[in-house]
């Protein structure tokens, strides 16, 4: 019997457990900044609120680039290993 190799283990962990958390995660964090958008539309007539949308926004933008960086990074190990 042909044991897994060390390659082919961290490209199914990458596969099954890895890339479908970063997709989630992005996922959130796109609906984060929608939602933030939605309040800074919707309360247009307040500063305070349309601040709190625009802050939700900033935050929003920084994770979605966060995980896009985490996908990448993890595909050039992934590569410098061999595993894809």
């Amino acid at each position: 019997m042909k044991g897994i190799s060390f390659e082919h283990f961290f490209a199914n962990i990458n596969d099954q457990i890895i890339t479908p958390l970063i997709y989630l995660i992005f996922t959130l964090a796109l609906l984060y900044f929608l939602y933030n958008v939605f309040v800074y539309i919707q309360n247009a007539e307040s500063p305070d609120k349309r601040i709190e949308g625009a802050k939700g926004m900033m935050w929003g933008i920084i994770g979605l680039f966060i995980m896009l960086s985490v996908k990448g990074i993890i595909n050039l190990i992934l590569r410098t290993i061999g595993a894809i």
